[in-house]
């Protein structure tokens, strides 16, 4: 802890690989230990046609400059829209705000270019536009910093769980289902070199994908679709074979493994088996939920050394009943008591959003704010960059 660290209001933004809104976070963080305290969170849906440009920049095979500078853009003035419409609901005065961005395309690994081989990773939504908006010092651009110094530039959520809830008695594992589905498991009483952190795989990113293809809706509400129809076992069965699912942590996922062309052979293996819609939606459903609790099987449970384990469910996952009803039947077994995170004080939504609110506030004060155990890093680092109102 830096001996000049401050305790300050913040405003986290967060906007997934979902791409269906932007969430908001207000917290305040004091310099002893760090403590966060939630002010304020508010979700707000993109409109349809900045969405409808957010998917198609995503791991896109062709695009415009001119394009992608107006998407990188427009996503500024988003975010300053959101900020905006949260304050004028909770009237408070900002000191940060950290702003995650939206990821248009993320190389963990090294590949060939222009006579070169390295990792990159980009992640849209200009940092200007919302400082001068909301005359605010703005903190963006988190993943580079963490993949420079090796790591895969994500989870980067892990420090948040561990400053949140790190239990002295109690194993925890700290599930987020956004687009893409990742957890924090924390053993009991232990320190942060110990958490371990990774994307267990899809979360909610091929449902809404056959969601909206098959029902026009931009996601299955509640999961209630999905409970109408039969899981496809020869499916799941051939998806769960992905390579993705038996590589070892530190690892990443995201639209450049489960995006559009994944969910389009998916559908098409489903429909292939059955011509009911719903079919389809409980098979991708059912893939969110065995390779969670596969991914908790093989690299969490034998390092927990935990009868049971409180399973803590945020995101837009913990939504649907029919998903979380899955869960609990593949977790309980191994002694997961399924929990959501507003039973531990914080929304669903929100937290994600936070996480972001406290990274800005790590490096604001010059603290690092990467997880290398999670990451795969060699060395905590600073993150982010800093643009000042």
């Amino acid at each position: 802890m830096s001996a000049s660290a401050k305790s300050m209001t913040v405003a986290g933004i967060m906007s997934g690989t979902s791409a269906d809104g932007i969430d908001v976070a207000v917290v305040r963080i004091q310099k002893s230990k760090p403590r966060l305290t939630l002010l304020a969170h508010e979700g707000f849906k993109f409109p349809a046609a900045l969405r409808r440009s957010v998917l198609a920049a995503m791991n896109a095979e062709s695009t415009s400059t001119a394009e992608l500078a107006r998407l990188n853009w427009r996503l500024g003035i988003a975010y300053a829209d959101a900020v905006k419409a949260t304050l004028k609901k909770h009237p408070l005065q900002l000191d940060l705000i950290g702003c995650h961005g939206q990821t248009l395309y993320h190389q963990p690994a090294a590949q060939a270019y222009a006579g070169k081989r390295f990792a990159c990773t980009w992640q849209a939504g200009e940092a200007a536009v919302l400082a001068s908006e909301l005359q605010v010092p703005v903190v963006s651009n988190f993943r580079p910093a963490d993949m420079l110094a090796g790591g895969q530039g994500a989870p980067l959520v892990p420090l948040l769980d561990y400053v949140l809830f790190a239990d002295a008695k109690r194993a925890r594992v700290l599930q987020n289902i956004g687009g893409i589905a990742n957890l924090t498991a924390i053993p009991a009483g232990a320190d942060a070199s110990a958490v371990i952190a990774f994307d267990s795989g899809p979360g909610n990113m091929i449902v809404d994908a056959l969601a909206l293809q098959l029902f026009r809706e931009p996601f299955d509400r509640n999961g209630a679709i999905a409970a109408r129809g039969t899981v496809l076992k020869a499916v799941l069965d051939q998806a769960l074979r992905n390579p993705y699912f038996k590589q070892k942590p530190p690892r990443t996922a995201g639209r450049e493994q489960f995006g559009r062309e994944y969910a389009a052979k998916f559908l098409a293996a489903c429909l292939k088996r059955s011509e009911k819609p719903e079919d389809a939606l409980a098979t991708a459903t059912a893939l969110t939920a065995e390779t969670i609790a596969q991914s908790y099987k093989q690299f969490v449970r034998p390092k927990m050394k935990a009868r049971s384990v409180d399973y803590i469910v945020s995101g837009g996952g913990a939504r649907n009943a029919t998903l979380m009803a899955m869960l609990a039947q593949r977790l309980a077994p191994m002694g997961c008591e399924l929990a959501a995170s507003e039973d531990f004080g914080l929304p669903a939504e929100a937290k994600e959003a936070a996480a972001f609110a406290l990274l800005a506030w790590q490096t604001w004060n010059r603290l690092p704010g990467n997880v290398p155990a999670a990451t795969g890093a060699k060395q905590p680092v600073l993150l982010g960059q800093v643009t000042y109102a």
